[in-house]
């Protein structure tokens, strides 16, 4: 089974609070796209610090995606 959550993500990442985020917008925005194909839900992106991340609500509750060992993960935001 493909999953986005599988495919290596080797666009450019900043370490913005501990956190590993796309550097670029547009790299930000392509994975945005697959992502909400995947899990069905309007997913936008947001500059944060030096990176960018994917924003997104699954399941009435509000996410967000950053990368993690070259694959998509949700973080926390505090």
């Amino acid at each position: 089974m493909n999953t986005v959550f599988a495919a290596p993500v080797f666009d450019s990442t900043v370490i913005f609070e501990g956190n590993e985020l796309f550097k670029g917008r547009s790299a930000a925005e392509n994975w945005a796209k697959k992502l909400g194909a995947e899990l069905e839900c309007v997913t936008t992106v947001q500059k944060t610090g030096t990176g960018w991340v994917i924003c997104g609500n699954v399941d009435g509750e509000d996410c967000i995606w950053a990368v993690f060992g070259q694959r998509l993960k949700r973080i926390n935001r505090e």
